[in-house]
């Protein structure tokens, strides 16, 4: 009985397949090892990008605060009791119109001053029809001054303020009484003359003439205002 050595086996088609797989395994491992890295060094240059921004920043702007409570949304401010007075601004005002508005004793009027017998004024400009419609009383007289009785310093500053209200309430013509001084030492019209000078140079009085008789005459003046 002859025995024979078994004949050796040939490779199974089966362990080819098998080794090409295990290359495209290999290749497709070594893919997303590659991918993984490149995206994890595409995240740490932008996460050192974002901090490199960020130190700019903070080197541009300074050293910071938090601000207070206070300041913060959605915190009411609260007033305190006791507020500061407030600033009398329309006093000021009066005030500086009546420096501004200052009339003087020394003022010269007479040459400024019409050569009738009432001594009678009108701005440049205002023709001697107004002085004859304010003789005839054409204008209703809508407020008066008294000065009987008053002092010189008195009668001036009530006058100033006098014409200031009238401007105010929109008055066109009013009287000033200012006497006729038959109570003065040698019966003269103290004020008269004053009042005349201290009227010419209030920029609001176009006219004034002597009051009608029966308006208190010699002892009163007719104003027309601007």
């Amino acid at each position: 009985m002859n025995v024979s050595a078994p004949k050796p086996l040939k490779p199974a088609p089966l362990l080819i397949r098998d080794l090409k797989e295990l290359k495209a395994i290999k290749r497709e491992i070594e893919t997303r090892i590659k991918l993984e890295q490149e995206r994890e060094a595409a995240m740490r240059a932008a996460a050192a990008k974002a901090l490199a921004d960020k130190n700019l920043f903070a080197r541009s702007i300074g050293p910071v605060r938090a601000l207070p409570p206070k300041h913060r949304p959605g915190h009411r401010a609260s007033l305190s009791g006791s507020q500061p007075a407030p600033i009398p601004v329309q006093q000021q005002l009066d005030e500086l119109a009546v420096m501004q508005e200052a009339i003087s004793d020394e003022f010269d009027a007479e040459t400024l001053l019409d050569t009738d017998e009432a001594l009678s004024y009108r701005q440049a400009g205002i023709g001697p029809d107004v002085m004859r419609k304010l003789r005839k009383g054409n204008w209703t007289i809508q407020g008066q001054l008294d000065l009987h009785g008053l002092r010189r310093e008195d009668a001036r500053n009530a006058l100033g303020q006098f014409i200031r209200d009238a401007i105010k309430m929109g008055w066109r013509c009013v009287r000033v009484v200012h006497g006729k001084g038959l109570g003065s030492p040698g019966k003269t019209p103290v004020l008269k003359g004053k009042v005349q000078s201290w009227l010419i140079q209030k920029r609001e009085v176009l006219a004034f003439v002597q009051a009608r008789p029966a308006q208190g005459g010699a002892g009163a003046l007719v104003v027309l205002l601007a």
